[in-house]
C-alpha cells in the first residue's frame, strides 16, 4: 500500500489498523504494508513462490492500492525472482458512477497492463457509507444497477476472462452473498468466476454439515445456488480460501466441513489456495497447518468427504490455481537450495511468528474493529 495514502479522518484509525500485520514492528504501522514488507513476507518467510496481488474496495482516486503501485510491486518481484511471481487483478466498479467510464477503465487497464483477471465487489459501495448502492453478477435484482452482464461482456470483449468476486465477509451488507455466481456462470460459460473466501460469514453460525436448515449460511449458499443452477463440480465456478483458512484453522471441526463440503460440491479441481496475506502477516502457519491438516475418516463416511491426500493438498495449494491462469508449474531446480533459504531467513529480523495482538487492550481493540469477533 502506498505509505502517503493510507490516511484516515483525524481520530480514526487508518484502513490496514484493525489487521494484525499492523503489529510487525514498525515505528509507524503504515510501514507495515510497505511493498518491500509485502515481497519480504511472502517471498522470503514462507514457502510461497507465486501470488496473485488483487484490489480492495477502496475507489480508485486516492486508493492506497493503485493499478500502477500494483505494476511496479510485480516488476519489483520480477527483477528479484527472474521470473513472474505476482500476477495482477485489475479493479472494475461497474455500479460506481457512470458504466461507459468504468467499461473504458477497464479497457485502460488492460490495455496497460497485464491484467489476469478483475476483482469486483458487489456490495461496494453498499457496505461502506452509501446504503443500497450495489449489483449483482447475474442483474437478477431489477432494483439494482443493471450492470453485471455488461461488466461481464467487456472482459470477454478484452480476453481476460477471470472474474474474482469478494463474497461473505460482508461488512454487514447483504449483497456480498454468492447467490448471483452461479447463474452468470452458466450464463458465460467460458468465463472463469472465482468466488473469493467462498462466500464464509465469521459472524454466522460455526460451519457444519450441508443440509437443509442451514442451505443459506456460508459457504452453504453458494454450494444451494450451484445446485439450483445446474452448476456442478468443477466447472466454471471456483471457491477460494482467503481469510477463510485463517479464520477457521483454529477450529479442526468446522475446518473439516468447509473443506470437505467445497470439495465435494465445488469440485476437487476447483478449490483455491489464498490467505488474504499480509493483512495477517507472513502466510507460513497458515501453509504448515493446511500441510498436515486431516479430514477425520468419520466425517469422510458420514458427510461424503474426500480424503486430504498430498496429492489433494497439492491440487489446492497451487495446481488448481495455475490451471485457471494458465500458468505451467515450473519442475526445474532452484538457483538455490533450502538451506541457502533458511540461511537467509535467520539474517532478517523476526520469525515465523503470527502477528497479532498480544495485550488485553489489543485483543480489545481488534475485537471492536470486528463487531465482537473474534469472541
Amino acid at each position: 500500500l502506498e505509505y502517503d495514502l493510507m490516511r484516515s479522518p483525524p481520530g480514526q484509525p487508518f484502513f490496514g489498523e484493525v489487521f494484525p500485520q499492523v503489529n510487525c514492528g514498525e515505528d509507524d504501522p503504515r510501514a507495515c504494508f510497505a511493498r518491500e514488507v509485502f515481497l519480504e513476507e511472502f517471498f522470503l518467510r514462507s514457502d510461497t513462490n507465486m501470488v496473485t496481488l488483487s484490489a480492495l474496495p477502496i475507489a480508485p482516486k486516492g486508493s492506497p492500492l493503485s493499478q500502477a503501485i500494483m505494476e511496479e510491486t510485480r516488476h519489483t518481484a520480477e527483477l528479484v525472482c527472474g521470473w513472474e511471481s505476482v500476477l495482477l487483478h485489475a479493479q472494475a466498479l461497474p455500479n460506481y458512477g457512470s458504466l461507459g467510464a468504468n467499461l473504458d477503465e477497464m479497457e485502460a487497464n488492460a490495455d496497460r497492463y497485464p491484467i489476469k483477471a478483475w476483482k469486483v465487489f458487489t456490495h461496494f459501495p453498499d457496505a461502506f457509507g452509501d446504503p443500497g448502492n450495489a449489483w449483482r453478477l447475474d442483474d437478477r435484482d431489477p432494483g439494482l444497477p443493471q450492470v453485471g452482464h455488461a461488466f461481464i461482456q467487456k472482459a470477454r470483449d478484452l480476453g481476460v476472462k477471470i472474474i474474482c468476486a469478494h463474497k461473505g465477509f460482508g461488512a454487514g451488507s447483504p449483497h456480498a452473498t454468492p447467490d448471483d455466481v452461479p447463474r452468470a456462470a452458466r450464463d458465460f460459460p467460458d468465463v472463469s468466476f472465482i468466488v473469493y473466501h467462498a462466500g464464509f460469514e465469521r459472524t454466522g453460525p460455526p460451519e457444519g454439515p450441508y443440509t437443509a436448515r442451514t442451505v443459506n449460511q456460508g459457504v452453504n449458499r453458494l454450494i444451494t445456488a450451484m445446485r439450483r443452477e445446474g452448476v456442478g463440480p468443477s466447472q466454471n465456478v471456483y471457491a477460494e480460501l482467503g481469510s477463510v483458512w485463517w479464520t477457521i484453522m483454529r477450529d479442526p471441526t468446522q475446518s473439516a466441513h468447509v473443506l470437505g463440503k467445497l470439495l465435494k460440491y465445488v469440485g476437487e479441481d476447483n478449490v483455491l489456495w489464498g490467505t488474504d496475506c499480509i493483512f495477517y502477516g507472513s502466510p507460513q502457519d497458515q501453509i504448515q497447518t493446511f500441510r498436515v491438516f486431516q479430514i477425520s475418516r468419520e466425517l469422510q463416511e458420514r458427510h461424503g468427504y474426500p480424503a486430504l491426500t498430498r496429492e489433494l493438498k497439492a491440487k489446492i495449494l497451487g495446481l488448481n490455481g495455475a490451471r485457471v491462469y494458465g500458468v505451467e508449474p515450473r519442475t526445474d531446480d532452484c538457483k538455490f537450495t533450502r538451506r541457502e533459504l533458511e540461511r537467509i531467513r535467520r539474517m532478517i529480523e523476526g520469525r515465523h511468528a503470527t502477528h497479532g495482538p498480544r495485550t488485553e487492550t489489543e485483543v480489545n481493540a481488534l475485537r471492536a474493529a470486528h463487531q465482537g469477533w473474534p469472541g
